[in-house]
């Protein structure tokens, strides 16, 4: 016969599961990109819920407890990855990765030509890559471009963006590598034309 303790552990959990875990999974596949990744995050994260239920305190939020509990699910990871993990081939405003920059391990192919040839002349000072560059930032979305000219135009602090844009830190970064692959490619679709 299973305990009172433990039926009331699983009964709560499976609750939890029912209200709160399309949201659990919809942020899990936003961190990750990945629906495999994000429906083992969140069954990881329901174990160690079930397995840790006398930690929660009644009277808590839950869904506090369950998205602390995940995010360090999805922290973890990424640090168990990080080193082995390729690139991943998802769309990024509906373009994908090009496979010629990165080698087999998802790094940066370093045999790969520079991006603008070989060149003796500084770009910055080149006013038509300059009205390039200007339209490509017009392009990018607009919390996307806020981060550009903050950070690297403006050289602005993270904390000062995010509270500007009323965005996260993770969210800074997401945006920022985002927004440098999207300046690449529109960078090389209309600069190499010139």
């Amino acid at each position: 016969m299973v305990p009172i303790e433990k039926l009331d552990s699983h009964t709560a959990v499976s609750s939890w599961l029912a209200k709160y875990g399309n949201d659990m999974y919809s942020w899990a596949y936003y961190k990750t990109s990945s629906k495999e990744t994000a429906e083992d995050l969140v069954q990881d994260t329901m174990i160690s819920v079930y397995k840790s239920y006398e930690k929660y305190k009644p009277g808590s939020n839950p869904k506090t407890w369950l998205f602390t509990i995940l995010n360090n699910k999805i922290i973890d990871y990424y640090r168990s990855s990080n080193t082995q993990k390729s690139v991943n081939q998802t769309t990024l405003q509906g373009n994908k990765l090009d496979d010629d920059n990165f080698d087999s391990n998802g790094l940066w192919n370093k045999a790969q030509e520079p991006l603008w040839g070989n060149t003796e002349e500084h770009l910055l000072d080149n006013p038509d890559f300059l009205a390039v560059m200007e339209s490509c930032i017009e392009n990018l979305p607009p919390n996307w471009k806020g981060v550009v000219l903050g950070k690297y135009f403006h050289h602005k602090k993270g904390s000062q963006i995010c509270k500007e844009l009323g965005i996260t830190s993770s969210n800074l970064w997401q945006m920022s590598h985002r927004a440098k692959l999207q300046l690449k490619e529109c960078l090389e679709a209309n600069w190499k034309n010139k």
